[in-house]
């Protein structure tokens, strides 16, 4: 048994992920007569739509997080331990973390994703990721110190290097990035470095897709690249990386782009632990049947990111969305219920597609609702309305409404602060 973990005579279902997967299950199962366990490495949660802002100076980190102790207080039947799962053992009916086995009666796997360079080890040697807050900040850092050296740097070639930013996908994570260099190209820089040639600093975008945005229709997929192009980021689309030595990187079109900056927002796959059977992966995911049921278990289920469900319509799994997350774990608590009470049958899953939204810099968003389809202002009020509303916390909602309110009528951003962790041995 692990340390700290109470005994109890309750069911008890054991939660891996702080994301939004495991927090909605975990808030759905409040009032069920179990122990619910969740156990996350970190000890908060983190909305990763907004991580770009993070990255690229529009809000603080803790805007955009928030304890997972908060999230749950006052909820009885919680029980919250930081700690990292090492393995899983289904013969044994529990998991092996950094504190110990913790058993469990049902075990939920609500991992996420993590970022899939490939194989390509010299990308991920040298490239910056973006998928949890600390690659958010460390890239903010990168972006920001590099703008330092441009200024002190003799050297034409490489200041033109480090003013070079290359983004790898053009999913939403990928264009909003680019939409968001480009706004500080043009509003912040200039007064912060007037020393320096703004117009020197490049933004690329790559994908190897022939268009961008391609899980919404060609027409916003159009007004993202358009709006994009107007405002300076250099689009490249049926290309792929080939390589990147930290100096320079070349693409299957033959151009090669001089560059300290590679941002990779191209992939992503399932984190998988150790201990279930080669058969129940799929993709880089874990397979689940209707009921996000891991084939073969009768006690583990998968949600998320992590959860391949596999079916005609969506012979690939659902989208890695947020929206998917969540209502799947709405629907596992309510069949996690009639499993304990034996009484009602399992519910199968069906996503209930309600849209999707990108923003793409200043006033511009193309929003593909189950209501219409939206592009502009009106498109970007509608996605900052939802991410206002998803933000966990009273405090990060408004936090964000008064920098983004700022930031949009002063053409400013007060948050350019580089912090580098220091050892705790160090004096200095």
């Amino acid at each position: 048994m692990a340390v700290n973990i109470p005994v109890t005579s309750k069911p008890r279902i054991v939660i891996i992920g702080a994301g939004f997967a495991g927090i909605e299950l975990a808030k759905a199962l409040a009032s069920a007569d179990v122990q619910v366990v969740l156990i996350d490495k970190n000890n908060h949660h983190t909305f990763q739509p907004l991580l770009y802002q993070v990255a690229t100076a529009g809000l603080e980190p803790d805007s955009i997080a928030y304890p997972v102790r908060e999230i749950f207080r006052g909820q009885e039947n919680f029980i919250f331990r930081m700690a990292e799962v090492l393995e899983l053992k289904p013969e044994l009916h529990c998991v092996a973390t950094s504190i110990g086995d913790i058993a469990y009666d049902q075990l939920v796997l609500a991992t996420g994703a993590g970022t899939n360079f490939f194989g390509m080890k010299d990308v991920e040697q040298f490239a910056l990721p973006m998928k949890t807050l600390a690659d958010a900040m460390e890239l903010k850092n990168s972006i920001l110190e590099d703008f330092e050296r441009a200024v002190l740097t003799t050297s034409l070639e490489e200041r033109d290097r480090l003013m070079t930013f290359v983004i790898i996908g053009g999913g939403p994570t990928g264009v909003e990035l680019s939409g968001a260099l480009c706004e500080l190209k043009q509003v912040v820089l200039p007064h912060d470095h007037p020393e320096l040639d703004l117009k020197k600093m490049q933004v690329h975008l790559v994908d190897m897709e022939d268009r961008l945005l391609k899980g919404m229709s060609p027409g916003s997929s159009h007004s993202a690249q358009a709006f994009l192009s107007e405002h300076g980021v250099n689009v490249w689309l049926n290309a792929r990386v080939i390589s990147f030595d930290g100096m320079k990187v070349e693409l299957s079109n033959g151009k090669v782009i001089p560059t300290r900056n590679v941002i990779w927002a191209a992939g992503v796959t399932g984190v998988i632990i150790p201990g279930l059977n080669k058969e129940c992966v799929i993709g880089g995911r874990v397979r689940v049947d209707a009921y996000n049921r891991v084939p073969g278990f009768n006690d583990i289920f998968a949600l998320g990111d992590v959860a391949c469900m596999v079916s005609e319509k969506t012979p690939k799994g659902h989208p890695m969305l947020a929206p998917v997350a969540i209502q799947q774990a709405r629907l596992l608590a309510r069949n996690l219920r009639s499993i304990l009470r034996k009484s009602e049958e399992l519910k199968a899953f069906s996503y209930n597609d309600l849209g999707v939204l990108a923003t793409v810099g200043r006033h511009h968003a193309v929003a593909e609702l189950f209501f219409g389809k939206f592009r502009g202002f009106l498109a970007w009020i509608m996605w900052a309305a939802l991410h206002l509303m998803t933000l966990v916390g009273f405090r990060n909602k408004l936090v964000a409404m008064i920098n983004w309110t700022w930031s949009y009528l002063r053409y400013d951003s007060g948050l350019r602060l580089i912090f580098r962790p220091r050892s705790r041995h160090s004096r200095a």
